[in-house]
């Protein structure tokens, strides 16, 4: 199939596109960065250099595309520093309301039929432990407002979205390669691969809906991705 992966050198991206290829998958990938784009062609994915806030631009590199999946993620600090984090947290609502709005608009034109969002799996309501996926999101939560509100805006737009199969994989938080922690910080948590894992399965499996994607730890229940999706938290790249 072709795939259109936003965010293709991000920390998932970049563990999720080896598994894309290696299906047989034809990979569009975005970045911000000249640079990367060269690493991303290199690694045999078509590079497209834009912006998810410019409409235009990002509804010409979908078309040219003509995906039948498009995949979202979402944009933090590679390094853990506190401070960029925190000052991270308006832009990347941002990118998950606005930028989901104009990804979602350009996968409809391109006649896309399947449309992935990447979520979070660490902002249901305190209480109830394992929190099954109809569980309620903390939307009150006075510390992490601006993201569980963005995240709340980003699956609700995907959840209905006419003429796309939206599947929402919530991640626990990530550790391994490339992210902020070598081994498991807080639960619900998710390794990294176990998190490209989920987006590979979720390309051609499951229904229309939303997915706990995390480490069978207790802090969210799994099982609908395992049995829906295939979904292995154990999994690792070789």
């Amino acid at each position: 199939m072709r795939i259109f992966l936003a965010g293709a050198a991000g920390a998932i991206g970049r563990r999720l596109v080896p598994l894309l290829l290696r299906a047989g998958h034809q990979v569009t990938g975005t970045t911000r960065s000249a640079g990367k784009a060269k690493e991303l062609a290199q690694a045999g994915v078509v590079p497209a250099v834009l912006d998810i806030f410019d409409a235009d631009g990002v509804s010409g590199a979908v078309l040219a595309a003509r995906p039948d999946v498009v995949i979202q993620l979402t944009d933090l600090p590679r390094e853990f520093d506190q401070a960029r984090i925190s000052a991270s947290y308006p832009n990347n609502a941002r990118i998950r309301s606005e930028g989901t709005r104009n990804l979602i608009a350009a996968a409809q034109a391109a006649g896309a039929r399947r449309f992935i969002v990447q979520s979070i799996a660490f902002a249901y309501a305190p209480g109830g432990e394992p929190h099954v996926e109809t569980d309620p999101l903390n939307l009150g939560d006075p510390v992490r407002a601006i993201t569980v509100r963005g995240a709340a805006d980003m699956e609700q737009q995907g959840l209905t979205a006419s003429g796309l199969d939206a599947i929402v994989l919530r991640y626990g938080l990530l550790y391994g390669p490339g992210t902020w922690y070598e081994t498991p910080s807080h639960r619900p948590a998710l390794h990294v691969d176990a998190a490209a894992h989920a987006a590979l399965r979720a390309v051609a499996r499951g229904k229309s809906g939303v997915y706990n994607i995390a480490d069978d730890d207790g802090a969210v229940s799994i099982a609908k991705a395992r049995a829906e999706l295939g979904f292995d938290p154990e999994f690792r790249a070789a």
